[in-house]
């Protein structure tokens, strides 16, 4: 019988070495991805059933790179496994076309059966994340219109510079030059009225486009 296939994602090497021993050999880990470009990459050849995934990554956050992964391969399963428990970012989760949300503290018990509920359609989401809160409403396709929203390319430049590179590096790894860096930068500084570098990556940490 065809074992299903496992992508991991995470920039903690020793979680992603620990999960792979975990979960084999009931689950086939095709591998595991430091960053969320290299994920991009690790999917789109290795072609898993499943992907277990951080929000915080170098180069290109969780969330930015489940959206790619679901507008690539609409049926994967995703599934966010953090730290970070905070609603909104459990909610951008379900919205980004995740199946499951689960804490990091509670892989070992969960991560079996979270895998097991999505690959029969279903969803899970940890208890400590669910209590007092309604998970109807965070799975629900419901957004804030009325705030406005940096584009898929400009959330990639934020991340990239608050992580500290410099704008030459920043086009390097987008392919784009930079002076289009700079561009979606000050874009991005205009359509949220953010004056300096500083706030930038206050506004970046807030998102969860990087992690402090």
């Amino acid at each position: 019988m065809k074992r299903p296939r496992i992508l991991l994602a995470d920039d903690h090497r020793l979680l992603t070495g620990a999960l792979k021993s975990m979960l084999e050999p009931e689950y086939e880990v095709v591998g595991a991805a430091f960053d969320g470009q290299s994920l991009l990459e690790d999917a789109e050849r290795m072609r898993p059933d499943v992907v277990v995934l951080d929000i915080s990554m170098p180069k290109l956050n969780g969330l930015d790179a489940a959206k790619k992964l679901k507008l690539r391969s609409p049926a994967l399963k995703l599934i966010f496994m953090t730290m970070n428990e905070d609603p909104y970012l459990v909610g951008e989760a379900f919205r980004a076309g995740a199946s499951a949300f689960l804490l990091k503290r509670g892989a070992a018990f969960e991560l079996t059966d979270a895998i097991t509920a999505v690959l029969r359609g279903g969803t899970y989401l940890s208890p400590e994340v669910a209590a007092g809160q309604n998970a109807i409403s965070l799975m629900s396709p419901k957004d804030r219109e009325d705030a406005p929203k940096p584009t898929a390319r400009q959330r990639e430049v934020i991340q990239l510079l608050a992580e500290g590179r410099s704008m030459k590096s920043v086009a390097d790894i987008l392919h784009i030059t930079p002076r289009t860096v700079a561009s979606h930068k000050y874009g991005v500084m205009a359509l949220l009225q953010i004056k300096s570098n500083a706030e930038l990556v206050q506004y970046a940490i807030k998102q969860g486009i990087i992690a402090v």
